[in-house]
């Protein structure tokens, strides 16, 4: 290997450090949210980012001033949804019990991320799923039914009849 080639290779090296530095953390919480593992234990999301970075570091070069954070984003998108697409029933990425994402499906849980997490707009979103843009709406509209939906439950007490609450 001539020197020259060795000087890119750790300067490219160097690069993504820092934008695994910087974006990592955002990167992990974004891949936890799809899905829908706790915070603290989330092999499958560690799983699902890494296959991204290593997508991202091995087209570093050829990203031309686009954002590596926005390519590893839409990797880790359509990672998430090739691998609940593919296993179906076998889902790698099936949620453990709890918690108000883990009752969504994996595209209710993907469209949320994407539009509310992330701030895709709806055609993009719309674009990168291959869905129409009503599609996305609706499923959007659907996830936030369940999650904005009171928690199951006795309602509160108000206090004694004829008084007002203070």
């Amino acid at each position: 290997m001539r020197p020259r080639h060795a000087f890119d290779d750790v300067r490219r090296a160097q690069e993504f450090r820092a934008y695994v530095a910087g974006a990592g953390g955002r990167l992990l919480h974004t891949a936890t949210l799809l899905t829908a593992e706790p915070p603290g234990a989330n092999p499958r999301a560690q799983r699902l980012l890494t296959l991204a970075l290593a997508r991202t570091y091995a087209s570093w070069d050829r990203l031309h001033g686009e954002d590596p954070y926005d390519h590893t984003r839409r990797y880790l998108m359509i990672r998430f949804a090739v691998g609940t697409l593919r296993y179906g029933a076998r889902l790698p990425f099936r949620a453990p019990p709890g918690g108000t994402l883990a009752e969504l499906s994996p595209q209710e849980r993907l469209v949320l991320v994407m539009r509310l997490h992330e701030g895709i707009g709806e055609d993009q979103t719309a674009a990168l799923l291959g869905l129409p843009t009503e599609r996305v709406r609706a499923v959007q509209n659907r996830a936030m039914a369940v999650v904005l939906r009171p928690a199951p439950g006795p309602a509160p007490s108000l206090g004694r009849a004829g008084t007002v609450p203070s």
